[in-house]
């Protein structure tokens, strides 16, 4: 039996493919802006922008969305879901925005400039949180939140004891490719050049 969430997106699926051959008037109006719609469930989209409503909880943890196509795309951090794939590297992303983010490593394209340090970037979203100071990636185990998504799996891997990188000279395992960087040049300076080894 089909669930009032997957009802809902198989609506919002549905009139979004229509959207393009669609020319019928947007007689669905916005209230607090104006804003025309061509169906009420456009309509009732829309106003959760205005209202901040956000109806669709994730059963993992405590966030909600606005809309049922981002939690989908939420979900996939606790399913562990990648389905874009780089096909230069075969490197796979939860999200299309994160593949695009990654492609442009391979072209070395900076489309983004920041107004407040004029330095430019491929992913700009990340880099503005060092302005603004927003850490949206928090610990469900001591509450300490991160500016990235990578710098909370490698916090998480202080309560797990994982360390995944490994001294080819003398076995010792570190948590972070740095320290493990770190480590060769203090202790085995005459065997560098040395490789990255993981320890799984």
């Amino acid at each position: 039996m089909e669930t009032r969430a997957e009802s809902h997106l198989k609506q919002e699926e549905e009139e979004s493919g229509q959207k393009e051959q669609d020319n019928s008037p947007r007689t669905h109006k916005c209230s607090e802006c104006g804003m025309g719609f061509r169906y009420p469930s456009h309509l009732s989209r829309h106003m959760r922008t205005q209202t901040g409503e956000k109806p669709y909880g994730c059963e993992k943890c405590d966030k909600s969305f606005s809309h049922l196509s981002h939690l989908k795309t939420h979900l996939r951090i606790h399913t562990g879901e990648k389905p874009y794939r780089c096909e230069m590297c075969s490197r796979q992303f939860s999200q299309q925005y994160s593949l695009n983010v990654h492609l442009r490593t391979h072209t070395v394209e900076k489309p983004y400039r920041c107004e407040e340090c004029n330095r430019q970037f491929s992913d700009f979203k990340k880099h503005i949180r060092t302005h603004t100071g927003e850490k949206p990636y928090r610990c469900e185990e001591c509450s300490r939140s991160f500016s990235t998504l990578s710098h909370l799996k490698i916090h998480m891997r202080t309560h797990t004891g994982e360390k995944p990188y490994r001294c080819e000279e003398c076995n010792r395992q570190f948590t972070t490719s740095s320290s493990l960087k770190r480590h060769v040049v203090r202790s085995h300076k005459e065997q560098k050049p040395y490789f990255l080894k993981s320890a799984h």
